[in-house]
């Protein structure tokens, strides 16, 4: 409540204020257990996968997500536990999103997009930028694929990113908190377009987060 309580009582901001960020989509890709049934994979999938994957990542930047997160603690047999829930995201053709430069190098496609925020979107990057948000980075993992049928080429992606946004709470946490709470609430929002790369056998990304936390309960409240 309170996120939406701070993004009305910023004034409207004139002008477009534009987003730009890069991603990169593997051409021939191999996830764990199984291959896309189209391989390689054609032009036209790999572009789309690659503004599908920008309005992502333009939706973490603007809306972000709230989160709940029990840090947890193994001397107590307390399980972590980290929850986001979105709060809002980029539809595929959305208007406001441009491709400006496609390239191809080593089997990948390199894509840069521009984002052109609304009035309404440029409140909520100006609440994320203001003075009482935090900023934490973070490297994540997950799983390379999943053989189930459920499980989609981004939600794989999704997975080491909301490992990345739990572990920068954590760290944002180490440094602010002398004692470790047991659960902490708040919003998050991506800084900056992530960087994935396989370390392992798994995805890993490295990313810089917007964090607000409006909650901190400590051990001794229970």
């Amino acid at each position: 409540m309170r996120l939406f309580l701070l993004l009305l009582s910023i004034s409207a901001i004139s002008g477009q204020e534009v987003l730009r960020g890069e991603v990169q989509i593997d051409i021939e890709p191999i996830h764990g257990a199984y291959a896309d049934e189209s391989y390689p994979l054609d032009a036209e999938t790999v572009y789309r996968r690659g503004l599908e994957e920008s309005a992502l990542f333009y939706g973490a930047m603007i809306y972000g997500w709230s989160f709940e997160y029990d840090v947890g603690e193994r001397a107590r047999g307390i399980a972590e536990a980290f929850e986001l829930t979105r709060l809002g995201g980029i539809p595929f053709g959305d208007p406001g999103l441009h491709a400006t430069d496609v390239k191809v190098r080593d089997m990948r496609l390199h894509l840069w997009t521009d984002y052109r925020l609304n009035p309404e979107q440029q409140r909520r990057i100006a609440f994320w930028k203001s003075g009482g948000i935090r900023t934490a980075q973070a490297v994540g993992h997950g799983p390379l694929g999943n053989p189930s049928e459920q499980t989609g080429w981004l939600d794989i992606k999704k997975a080491a990113l909301e490992d990345a946004a739990r572990l920068a709470v954590r760290t944002l946490l180490r440094g602010t908190e002398r004692n470790r709470p047991k659960e902490v609430r708040g919003y998050i929002s991506l800084s900056s377009f992530p960087n994935f790369w396989i370390d392992s056998g798994q995805w890993a990304v490295s990313a810089r987060f917007r964090v607000e936390i409006t909650e901190i309960l400590p051990f001794a409240a229970h």
